[in-house]
């Protein structure tokens, strides 16, 4: 895999890691469902994922930016796979809507489950790794980061206008910034 491939395939997953944040927050006001604590910390994974791919695409692809991408994943896992261990018993209707027969959660699940293979398919190319010269970004790789940023800081007001300076509620009914 050339440099430039491995370039053009972070900005991809940035797409894909975009596409998730922007999904869930799409849901979130078309169904009227406030994101939980659990939900909070997946979409705080997902951001953390893209921190690799940022890395890769500002400094060129390193082996630490993939491993801090698998660590991001890793945790992912362990906060969706929580909350699938809190909804798995029979009866239980689960957290939120259902999409596409899941909940977002379980596609989050598996999306980390991507994400981290993905990542370690990614590190098995060496020649990658031998330019040391800083990546020459289009206005492909550009808008990848651009989009990410927007979305990151679009969850973090999010996320303080729901819970404020204090603990989010395990069912949130309203936001804190507008009095509910």
């Amino acid at each position: 895999m050339t440099p430039r491939l491995a370039v053009t395939l972070n900005a991809l997953g940035l797409y894909a890691i975009a596409l998730v944040l922007l999904a869930a927050f799409v849901l979130q006001i078309t169904l009227s469902e406030l994101p939980c604590p659990l939900c909070q910390l997946q979409r705080v994974a997902f951001a953390a994922l893209a921190v690799g791919p940022v890395l890769n695409l500002r400094h060129g692809p390193r082996p630490s930016h993939y491993g801090m991408t698998l660590l991001a994943a890793l945790f992912g896992l362990m906060a969706s796979g929580r909350q699938i261990l809190l909804h798995i018993l029979p009866g239980d209707a689960g957290y939120g809507s259902a999409i596409l027969g899941a909940h977002y959660y379980s596609w989050a699940f598996v999306g980390f489950a991507a994400a981290a293979a993905a990542t370690a398919a990614m590190m098995l190319f060496d020649r990658q790794f031998g330019d040391r010269d800083t990546p020459r970004l289009g206005t492909f790789e550009k808008a990848a980061m651009g989009l990410i940023v927007g979305l990151v800081l679009a969850n973090m007001l999010n996320g303080f206008a729901e819970c404020g300076p204090r603990i989010c509620p395990d069912n949130p009914t309203g936001y804190w910034l507008f009095g509910g």
